[in-house]
């Protein structure tokens, strides 16, 4: 025995569930009942849960990478700068003008080395091996 109910539906809504009939050769009324079935369905929700489950390890992962991507970028560019303060030593005051349009040139051509090694794809982050990372998990590479 069936029990009649009388629905409202937006006309937008109404005109996709005529339509899903018509394509699946169907009543509008068991599109109905198994859209409410599924709605009401225990493990509707425990799919739902997985779903998102997959979708936060999956963020969670992203995250990680990112993490271990901008403590390296950190740690080379912390390297890089204690490097160069310790052996650049410091210019007379009458070489400084020379001194800086030498240095912009050469700025010039890093950044040009630089375009030109981000374009073709190359990534410090894909030089280092993983497994040299994983090693100290949670301490910068040194």
């Amino acid at each position: 025995m069936r029990t009649r109910l009388n629905v409202y539906f937006p006309p937008a809504l109404a005109k996709q569930i005529d339509e899903l009939a018509i394509r699946r050769r169907i009543s509008r009324s068991a599109i109905v009942e198994a859209a409410v079935a599924s709605y009401l369905s225990p493990d509707g929700a425990d799919r739902m849960e997985a779903a998102f489950a997959r979708r936060l390890d999956r963020l969670s992962r992203q995250v990680q990478r990112l993490e271990r991507n901008t403590g390296l970028t950190t740690e080379a560019l912390t390297l890089f700068v204690r490097f160069w303060l310790s052996v650049t030593p410091q210019l007379p005051d009458e070489e400084q003008a020379a001194a800086q349009v030498k240095g912009r040139k050469r700025y010039e051509g890093f950044v040009e080395t630089l375009g030109r090694r981000y374009a073709s794809g190359k990534s410090l982050m894909n030089e280092i091996p993983e497994d040299v990372w994983l090693k100290h998990p949670g301490e910068p590479q040194r």
